[in-house]
């Protein structure tokens, strides 16, 4: 299912409503555990607690049947606004609530009500607690108050919630199937890469896995050469005075590594955009070279909390393909059109047809002149439209210098993930003094376009080898064929197969081991090799080929030049 915005805040609404229908279960389970706070999430609600002995798994299934129990009493679910003071009194042995009550601006603050319980609440719920029957109870762990481990531990008891069971039927199936194609499980099975102690969040890629990235990289690379950018390459690590001026210091300093290198201080780049710049300043552009495209295989740093780490969807180096359009503000329109078919193109080279498109617009501390958010806003919009492609608004959801497209896609699982991006700034070319000289002679400050089509290599290598289950397209496979004598017999006529795939360029392997073919089989397969040439006696006799393709399926009696001629069909991209 597409994402709707409408319906993804419906579904924040309930989950929000399932959270403080835990915390009423725990009140009544486990009177004296003090509450603190419960939001909801991208798959469901947490609520973190401070018990008075630690829960333990087995207390779920109780806790979970008393919510349910709660959802079946209907309770209506109401919200006031309260005093300050009241509130202080309700939760004066709260010392949790009493810190949020101090840090919430006003005299006034928000109070939920379901039955006999109440929860501190800014609002939004459902009208009542039979409307939250499509629950789950999926986990505990351990939090920090605030997030911050020099507060008060505690414990998080997280789960999830649906609007009907068939969607959590649905959810938990995807679930399943996620754990059993976890790109980390896949990836140490197939020998792609690893994570190493000596190197928290930074992935070490084993040859096979090298080759799938540089493959990806050439793959865009192609695309950049066909589409008139010009690829670049900037230093990691730059003065920071650079970083203070484009302002991730002041919005990323968290997220950065620095180093000090005779007396001045430097940082390790967490974007790209600066390099960029740099390069496009050491040239005066005339409006006749507009629009500039400087692409890069940027490779970033970003100091993640090793919590939240997670393979290679949440890692602390990644490489972007990033591209910078430096354009006139009359050509956005344009240059929009160009990167959402080429965005388009790419993800049907994938086989994702299940894309889904939004502009995100001005937010409230947007910077910039109205006249100038309304043209970007109006050529991403048209840009989409002119490409055919429906989309929704995402109102106030663009970053402050500028409005974006975002693309999300769909896997073969039904999961979605945001990964393209387009998205015009205003700011960093005014902040860098960027100019061109315009058909009049005179100075005109550029518009960039930061473009991203696979987005972080690292994240959309996961993303991609969970979706095909480790089968990638044959062109994008370290091994596209193997070679399997089925006895010693055969194996000069196997090794002339092999010496013909490998002069055609395919990427072949010869099983010169002495096991029997079923077990040379389940080896190529477990590998995920495409095809599987076997040759026996019989193949020898007549000079054929018998091809089992991984999914177990066999052609007999083919030749050398058909299998050459299929390889050749299946490697065009």
């Amino acid at each position: 299912m597409k994402p709707n915005k409408q319906t993804e805040q419906r579904l924040e609404v309930l989950r929000h409503s399932a959270a403080h229908l835990l915390a009423q279960a725990i009140t009544e389970l486990f009177p004296s555990t003090i509450l603190t706070i419960g939001p909801a999430t991208k798959e469901g609600f947490f609520y973190d607690f401070q018990p008075e002995n630690n829960f333990i798994q087995s207390d779920l299934p109780a806790i979970e049947a008393r919510m349910k129990e709660l959802a079946a009493k209907n309770y209506p679910i109401t919200h006031e606004d309260i005093s300050k003071d009241y509130a202080r009194e309700l939760y004066k042995n709260n010392p949790f609530k009493l810190e949020l009550i101090d840090g919430i601006p006003g005299e006034t603050v928000g109070l939920s009500r379901q039955g006999d319980f109440y929860d501190l609440c800014r609002g939004g719920h459902v009208p009542t607690t039979g409307d939250l029957k499509s629950i789950m109870l999926t986990g505990i762990s351990g939090s920090y108050w605030r997030a911050d481990q020099n507060n008060a531990p505690l414990q998080r008891i997280s789960g999830t919630a649906f609007f009907n069971d068939k969607e959590l039927r649905t959810y938990l199936m995807q679930k399943e199937l996620a754990a059993k194609y976890d790109h980390r499980k896949l990836g140490k099975e197939m020998d792609l890469f690893s994570f190493q102690d000596e190197g928290t969040g930074f992935p070490f890629y084993h040859p096979k896995g090298a080759f799938i990235i540089n493959k990806l990289k050439d793959f865009i690379r192609n695309i950049w050469t066909n589409n008139g950018y010009h690829e670049t390459i900037t230093p990691a690590i730059l003065d920071v005075a650079l970083w203070k001026q484009s302002g991730h210091y002041e919005n990323y300093k968290k997220h950065m590594y620095f180093s000090t290198v005779e007396n001045k201080e430097y940082a390790v780049k967490p974007m790209n955009c600066p390099g960029s710049i740099l390069i496009y300043k050491q040239n005066l552009h005339s409006y006749r070279e507009l629009p500039l495209r400087l692409a890069e295989f940027g490779h970033v740093h970003r100091f993640e909390l090793s919590g939240v780490l997670h393979g290679l969807f949440r890692v602390r180096a990644f490489t972007q393909d990033d591209t910078h359009m430096y354009c006139a503000p009359e050509q956005i329109e344009a240059q929009i059109v160009s990167s959402i078919q080429t965005i388009d193109k790419v993800w049907k080279t994938f086989g994702i047809e299940d894309v889904h498109y939004a502009v995100s617009t001005k937010p409230a501390n947007a910077m910039g002149s109205d006249d100038l958010w309304n043209i970007a806003i109006d050529a991403l919009k048209n840009g989409l439209t002119k490409a055919g492609k429906e989309f929704e608004i995402y109102e106030g959801e663009g970053a402050f210098y500028g409005p974006k497209i975002e693309v999300t896609i769909h896997d073969s699982m039904g999961r979605s993930w945001q990964c393209s991006t387009v998205q015009v700034d205003f700011f960093m070319p005014q902040n860098f003094e960027l100019y061109y000289i315009n058909n009049k002679g005179e100075k005109q400050t550029p518009v960039i376009i930061h473009q991203a089509i696979l987005g972080s290599l690292e994240r959309f290598f996961g993303i991609m080898l969970e979706h095909f289950k480790g089968h990638f397209p044959f062109w994008l496979c370290p091994t596209q064929i193997k070679v399997i004598p089925i006895t010693s017999d055969q194996s000069q006529y196997a090794q002339n197969i092999y010496s013909a795939l490998k002069d055609a360029g395919f990427r072949t392997e010869l099983d010169e081991s002495n096991e029997p073919l079923s077990a040379k089989i389940k080896v190529a397969q477990m590998e995920k090799i495409p095809w599987m040439l076997v040759v026996g006696q019989k193949e020898m006799e007549a000079s054929t080929i018998t091809l089992r393709h991984v999914t177990g399926k066999q052609e007999f009696g083919l030749s050398l030049e058909s299998i050459l001629e299929m390889g050749r069909k299946e490697n065009k991209v």
